[in-house]
């Protein structure tokens, strides 16, 4: 199992600090999340030999393992520009991920175009059936790629994008039918990817290889009150990502499907809410996440 860090809640600090304060708080592993000085949202990676020297060699003196890189490109654009410049970026990824010793990379589906343009286009383009095919057309181009340098690509649905489901986008998986593309399951998406979740988590079994913990409410419940959003009829949407046991996932239930599923992946703390305490948040999340793998792990 790799105990592992979403650093996001401290993302001002330079990769080397990040990767001191990543074992400070007692984590073996760090999941690199989006950010301006390495793999960016949509632009270019910001990365040369002297940064990738430096990263490594910052992971070494710290005992820490990198064990996910999280490239986020419009891979899902019906936009051919978007969709253009997004693969040309994933090629670039790949390589970067070469460099760095292979990591997992992990990524999501893709909403599909940027919303500058596709929440104003009535032209019919941006259809989630659209937003699909341009997926599968990027998968035909890096999937020999990730092949050829043995790298894993986890993907996940998420809230918003054309697929939210955890069902259809196991199929979608299957249908790929790679060694390099898996799945993972975000915990705090769990009531956004089906009603029953014990049902979705062993959707992903034989493909499941990467899990981010935080806790949340389920917005459907309370008639869809958990949430008020002003004003009402707003088409807003809520998710979070908190620690344990400040939402309504049954984590008990959760650990020990993982456990009888035999899962020996990525566990990642991906809290978000609580930058002020965050030392706090992920001491917490780590020290209660190694109880449940001790629990349940050892019962099966």
């Amino acid at each position: 199992m790799k105990h592992t860090l979403d650093p996001h809640m401290f993302r001002h600090l330079s990769l080397e600090d990040t990767c001191r304060k990543v074992a400070d708080l007692g984590y073996d592993y760090v999941e690199l999340s989006p950010r301006p000085d390495f793999l960016s949202w949509w632009t270019r990676p910001k990365v040369y030999p002297e940064r990738v020297a430096s990263f490594k060699k910052a992971l070494k003196d710290h005992g820490v393992g990198l064990a996910t890189l999280q490239p986020m490109y419009r891979w899902a654009s019906p936009y051919q520009d978007e969709w253009d410049n997004a693969i040309d970026n994933w090629k670039r990824v790949i390589e970067i991920a070469v460099e760095m010793d292979g990591p997992m990379l992990v990524s999501e589906f893709g909403r599909g175009g940027s919303p500058e343009r596709s929440l104003n286009d009535r032209s019919g383009l941006h259809r989630p059936e659209t937003c699909e095919a341009q997926f599968f057309r990027a998968m035909d181009i890096l999937v020999p790629l990730l092949e050829k340098e043995g790298l894993v690509l986890s993907l996940e649905a998420h809230p918003e994008d054309w697929i939210e489901q955890i069902a259809p986008a196991v199929d979608i998986i299957k249908t790929i039918n790679s060694p390099s593309v898996k799945a993972s399951f975000i915990a705090p998406h769990t009531f956004f990817y089906g009603p029953d979740m014990v049902a979705n988590l062993r959707a992903t079994e034989g493909h499941l290889v990467h899990v981010r913990l935080a806790d949340t409410y389920d917005h459907n419940k309370s008639s869809e009150l958990r949430y008020i959003v002003n004003p009402p009829g707003s088409k807003v949407r809520v998710h979070q990502h908190t620690d344990f046991g400040q939402g309504e996932i049954d984590f008990d239930t959760f650990f020990a499907t993982l456990a009888d599923m035999k899962f020996d992946g990525v566990l990642s703390n991906c809290v978000f809410a609580w930058e002020d305490r965050v030392d706090d948040s992920a001491r917490f999340m780590l020290n209660e996440t190694r109880r449940y793998v001790t629990k349940y792990w050892n019962e099966v």
